[in-house]
């Protein structure tokens, strides 16, 4: 039989011959990139110009060729979506000169060969998931590079040392990074290096003297790591620089005095460390400043008059420090101040009047203890108009008197926090122009008055806080115009009156507070629609009825309704009394004469016994039709229930060719990226063969689309207890959007009256129970392995808390494993599909898994929080760390797992905590933090778990920075 092979498939079988002896039908450059490319994969088709029988490169998509030569000399894909490993083909473009791939998605390490490309002048590889270290080789041949950036990635290891021969550097960007260590000793022999940014690693020591050498350096940026010690002595010698960023990090000590010869300096930021003694008057030679931050340090002293030199600086932050005495006068020279923070101090004195007439857009004078001395001051400095203030915070000082009248004038107001004050009298009704207003904030003050009902007027509000005040009069009906709004509180005032209803056509609040007021009245049921709402609190109010039924209400604490005595409701145990109608009761003796009175006797008997046996009749109608119904229901349920078990058959029951436009029963096909179809046998993806799956809401199919892609099919076994179409398909939609890494993407459904499906990316790697438990896998999951898919698992519920979604069935068979061994969370957001049902419910219907499930579910008076999949989460841990099922049942005996690992640590006999297949190749520095931290996220109080960021932060923490160049095979 004569087979046949197309051009490019001979070409990608022997590339690795053609790289050492090139055809005379491709030339090096075109040779090249053709490998590089069949390296990648490129899911928007732009290399779809890269034709391996052109001649030339030139006119391809990204390549660019210095014209004398025709060579290519530039290769820029930026953005282009592309994946894979940089191969080794780009060595054969001998004239590069700018390579950069920079956004894209490109993984494994740095090809340490690339600057062996002489002319090689720009590398930049930023915001890729390049792993592994810098490689010493890689600038031990640095030729005639002259800028490098590997920014954000995920590298690990030390700054190499062979960077400090590289003298021709002039731009350098390692941030955002996972680098640790100290900076070589030769880092500042650099001499021509123009921006030097190492920000955002883990990188520690003091940084090295010499730095005076670096005359060219202008932009230097070495925030956020763990830097210690004093601040170079010389650091005054780099006479250009422009931009110096020490930030967030463990410097000590004061300013060395060589930093006012850095007039050119235009931005200077020290925040977040430790620095101690005055601002140094000097400071006021900086003449070319414009952004000043030295917050969140020990500063102490007055603030210097010579600030005031600083008629450039457009945002000053002196925060968070010990500053005493009052803001000099002088700073009202800083004509192009528009940015001022001198929040949390102990300055004292009045409110310079000229604060507002500099044009600042951004004032933070929150607690600085003005007024402490003198008489309290009154806010009459504020201006009638101020057209460009967008942030006003005077919380938490002394000020006193009333809010003036003209605040209206303000009319760009974004914050206005006036909060923890001694402010009195009314809130003007000019408050309500403020058509820019986001926060406001009166709270902890002596307001009285009502709450006017020109509030209506701020249209962009989101927070409104007035709660501990002396407000009284009625909720204004009016704030239903506020439909921005996501937290309102009231609490602590005296207001009265009912809860207006008009509150619930707020859909995207998310907290209310009410508490502690005279409100009466009962709830309006219409709260139920808030479907946004986190948090209500109505206590210690005067409300009576019943409580509504349904949304969030379903799980509420009874605390936040408390002390109200008359509210009725399953939550608050006290039942609401059944209505009834009176019986008809007709007085014998009224009026009539004495010889009708024996024929009206009859007639009231009955009138009266007509009454009663309708009331009876009407109640052995209900009874009956109640129980007609709830027959009814139960084969209505049956039906469905045998429907849904049905096969899966396009022909008959379900027509997949008929058109939902002419026939309502039509299945429903929709896919949230591009169209596709089920392949030509699509009545059979749902047969037993295919099964891949089983969980608490359904069965699990794997399948090929026409297109040949491969996804996983999810058939719904709750089809009785869905929600309508409408709402099935809006909450199905907002599950679509959510993409994370470490969550299973769903990417669309199918819906029929009986049958719903959900249609998700197929993972080959199948699940981590699996990897863990089934005897025939041979794959056999290394203990960085493992630590990587803790770490997942918890960035994926983070981001699903984060949305404001409680998964409720965490377990080892819902979490499934990708290709490049990263953990993908599946089945969250499928309770959304169901109507609100109590936890006990939720518990015997979907949550079955045993050992997961957190005790509050037993306990029908405890909330139900995102802390019940941190439990989840923590038995998850300790499965993966110790190999074992989190119950074993043994011939004699039942072992919990999360008790044996607790009393096998107490004894201090770890190697019984870790997996037998790890024992003598685990990191013991690592395992026995991790299995603490799953025992606490295991414990049987909700409120002694962490949260998941919490996690997330601890786990970052345990892992050993050594650790992260192992390879995960």
């Amino acid at each position: 039989m004569k087979m046949h092979f197309t051009p490019h498939f001979l070409f990608l079988l022997f590339a690795p011959i053609l790289l050492v002896s090139a055809d005379s039908a491709f030339n090096d450059d075109v040779l090249g990139l053709i490998v590089f490319k069949a390296a990648l994969r490129d899911p928007n088709s732009k290399l779809s110009t890269w034709n391996e029988d052109d001649d030339t490169p030139c006119n391809w998509v990204g390549v660019k060729c210095d014209p004398t030569t025709n060579r290519v000399s530039a290769l820029v894909l930026d953005g282009f979506s592309l994946s894979g490993h940089i191969d080794r083909g780009l060595l054969r473009l001998q004239c590069l000169q700018v390579l950069s791939l920079s956004r894209n998605n490109f993984s494994g390490t740095i090809n340490p060969h690339l600057p062996r490309l002489g002319s090689l002048q720009i590398v930049d590889l930023s915001e890729n998931n390049l792993s592994g270290s810098i490689p010493q080789e890689f600038f031990q041949q640095c030729g005639s590079l002259r800028a490098v950036s590997f920014a954000k990635n995920k590298l690990t290891g030390k700054v190499p040392d062979s960077l400090t021969s590289c003298s021709s550097l002039a731009t350098l960007n390692f941030s955002s990074n996972q680098l640790y260590g100290e900076l070589p000793s030769g880092i500042w022999y650099l001499r021509g290096l123009q921006s030097l940014d190492l920000s955002n690693n883990l990188l520690e020591g003091e940084v090295p003297e010499g730095i005076q050498d670096l005359y060219d350096l202008k932009e230097l940026n070495l925030q956020k790591n763990r830097f210690s010690g004093r601040l170079p002595g010389d650091i005054g010698g780099c006479l250009l620089l422009k931009s110096l960023d020490f930030s967030d990090n463990f410097l000590s000590g004061r300013l060395p005095e060589s930093m006012k010869r850095l007039s050119s300096c235009i931005s200077l930021s020290l925040k977040g460390n430790s620095f101690t003694g005055g601002i140094p008057d000097w400071i006021g030679e900086l003449k070319n400043l414009e952004m000043l931050d030295l917050s969140a340090n020990r500063f102490s002293g007055w603030i210097p008059r010579s600030i005031g030199n600083l008629d450039s600086l457009s945002s000053l932050n002196l925060s968070r420090n010990q500053f005493t005495g009052n803001l000099p006068e002088s700073m009202s020279n800083c004509i192009k101040l528009l940015s001022l923070d001198i929040s949390h101090n102990h300055l004292s004195g009045h409110l310079p009047s000229w604060i507002f007439k500099m044009g600042l857009q951004n004032i933070y004078l929150t607690e600085s203890s003005f007024t402490r001395r003198g008489n309290p001051s009154s806010l009459t400095s504020m201006p009638a108009s101020y057209h460009g203030l967008q942030v006003l915070d005077l919380s938490s000082n002394s000020f006193s008197g009333n809010l003036p009248s003209t605040v209206g004038g303000l009319s760009s107001l974004q914050v206005f926090n006036m909060s923890t004050n001694n402010i009195s009298g009314a809130i003007p009704v000019s408050i309500g122009e403020l058509k820019s207003l986001y926060i406001l904030d009166l709270s902890h003050n002596k307001l009285n008055g009502s709450i006017p009902s020109d509030l209506e007027g701020l249209i962009s509000l989101g927070e409104l806080k007035l709660q501990k005040n002396f407000l009284s009069g009625r909720i204004p009906a009016q704030i239903e115009k506020c439909s921005s709004l996501t937290s309102l509180n009231l609490s602590h005032n005296k207001l009265t009156g009912s809860i207006p209803s008009a509150i619930a056509n707020l859909t995207n609040l998310q907290h209310i507070d009410l508490s502690w007021n005279e409100l009466s009245g009962s709830l309006p049921k219409e709260l139920t629609n808030l479907s946004h709402l986190f948090s209500f609190n109505v206590s210690y109010n005067h409300l009576h009825g019943e409580l509504p039924v349904g949304g969030f209400f379903n799980s509420i604490s009874p605390s936040s309704i408390s002390a109200n005595p008359m509210l009725c409701g399953s939550v608050v145990n006290h039942s609401c009394p059944s209505v009834h109608p009176k019986p008809i009761v007709l007085n014998p003796n009224s009026s009539g004469s004495n010889s009708g009175t024996s024929s009206q006797n009859r007639r009231h008997k009955k009138v009266i016994l007509s009454i009663s046996a309708l009331i009876a009749i009407s109640a052995a109608a209900f009874i009956t039709i109640g129980v007609v119904a709830v027959t009814v229901l139960n084969v209505h349920v049956r039906y469905s229930m045998s429907r849904s078990a049905a096969p899966f058959t396009f022909s008959g029951g379900e027509d997949y060719s008929c058109s939902p436009q002419n026939d309502p029963k039509c299945g429903k096909l929709v896919m949230f990226s591009g169209d596709a179809e089920f392949a030509n046998d699509a009545h059979n993806i749902l047969n037993k063969d295919n099964e891949i799956g089983r969980g608490g809401f359904g069965v699990v199919y794997h399948t090929v689309l026409r297109d040949g892609r491969s996804v996983a099919i999810k058939k719904l076994t709750i089809s009785s207890l869905i929600k309508s179409q409408e709402d099935f398909e809006e909450e199905v939609k907002k599950l679509g959007k959510m993409r994370h890494q470490n969550l299973v993407a769903l990417e669309g459904y199918y819906w029929t009256s009986s049958l719903h499906l959900l249609i998700y990316e197929y993972l080959s790697k199948g699940s981590l129970h699996k990897l863990l438990h089934d005897e025939n896998s041979r794959d056999i999951l290394s203990w960085r392995r493992r630590f990587k898919i803790i770490l997942g698992m918890a960035k994926g519920l983070a981001h699903l808390h984060q949305t404001n979604i409680i998964h409720y069935n965490l377990k080892s068979t819902n979490v499934l494993i990708d290709c490049s061994g990263e953990p993908k969370i599946g089945d969250f957001g499928l309770v959304k599909l169901l109507p609100m049902l109590d936890h006990c419910v939720l518990s015997s219907k979907i949550q079955s898994a045993l050992g997961y499930m957190a005790p509050e579910f037993a306990c029908r008076t405890v909330k139900i929080t995102e802390k019940c999949d941190v439990y989840g989460f923590g038995i998850l841990v300790l499965e993966v760390v110790t190999g074992k099922r989190p119950v074993e049942y043994m011939e004699d005996d039942v072992i919990v797992l999360c008790d044996m690992v607790r009393g096998a640590l107490e004894k201090g006999k770890v190697e019984q905590c870790v997996d037998v297949r790890l024992l003598g190749n685990f990191a013991a520095e690592e395992a026995i933090p991790v299995i603490k931290l799953g025992l606490i996220c295991a414990s049987q109080v909700p409120s002694n778990r962490p949260d998941m960021a919490e996690v997330i932060n601890i786990l970052e923490l345990i892992q050993c920075p050594s650790e992260g160049q192992e390879e995960l095979a």
